[in-house]
């Protein structure tokens, strides 16, 4: 497993600028010379689902498990104190500008090797679509997603790197014991998982016995522990991508 110290140095943070667009407090940062994210958790707006104060101890767990994946999803993240105040500090990653991993189209445009998710959301005079691309990269983060039951997985949350590689960022609403998975990459639902993914899987379950298991509970509930060993295991038991079930939202909003 990587030690995400190892790619964030150690040094004063500085703050550049906040980020507007963030639900909870957000920061461009600085540390040396080194760009990162910092999300004090003194800046955590509460939830009526979510316990108080946690989202950076969330966040810091789906590294942990990006890591045991083997699949470098999630950027270096890390528990630090900051000007203001302990919270998570994840490695600034720059992405591209095209092309997107999810878009929203009109429904008459051809999804090419994209997968469509849905036709027509809000307003039946202005049907929309909503496309992803059909690739490993992605793939991997949908799977990861259904691992961690993450309930926030919009477009904007997905960093499209220059070599083609995909990174998942803003995993504060994920291990909630409930089935809350919120996701635009609904596009495989049902399909069978491969043996590179459910391999990856087996690495993250058999790790649970071990220092994954201890790290991870060190940040989550001993409940939401369980969970989240039990999703592995229906995964696995399964070996398909989840449908969407129940009534909960299956998709986040805003999309992008």
């Amino acid at each position: 497993m990587t030690d995400a110290a190892a790619e964030l140095p150690s040094g004063e943070l500085r703050l550049l600028a906040r980020i507007p667009t963030a639900s909870n407090a957000a920061f461009l940062a600085a540390v040396g010379e080194t760009l990162v994210i910092y999300k004090p958790s003194a800046g955590e707006k509460p939830l009526w689902d979510f316990p108080d104060g946690d989202l950076a101890q969330r966040e810091v767990a789906a590294y942990l498990v990006s890591e045991a994946l083997g699949w470098g999803i999630v950027p270096p993240t890390e528990l630090r104190d900051g000007p203001l105040g302990p919270g998570m500090v994840q490695l600034w990653r720059e992405p591209v500008d095209a092309p997107r991993a999810v878009e929203i189209v009109a429904p008459d445009v051809a999804p090419g090797e994209r997968r469509r998710v849905f036709e027509v959301i809000g307003d039946p005079e202005f049907p929309v679509a909503l496309l992803h691309e059909d690739s490993p990269p992605l793939r991997r983060i949908a799977v990861f997603d259904a691992m961690v039951n993450n309930a926030d997985r919009k477009g904007g949350h997905i960093l499209e790197m220059a070599d083609g590689h995909r990174h998942g960022v803003d995993h504060g609403l994920s291990f909630h014991v409930d089935d809350k998975l919120r996701t635009v990459l609904w596009g495989w639902a049902g399909d069978e998982l491969a043996e590179a993914e459910l391999a990856g899987i087996e690495r993250v379950r058999s790790g649970l016995a071990g220092a994954l298991g201890a790290e991870l509970g060190e940040l989550i509930s001993p409940y939401e522990l369980e969970m989240f060993e039990f999703r592995c295991e229906l995964l696995l038991s399964e070996a398909r991508f989840p449908m969407p079930r129940g009534s909960w939202h299956v998709v986040p909003w805003p999309l992008i």
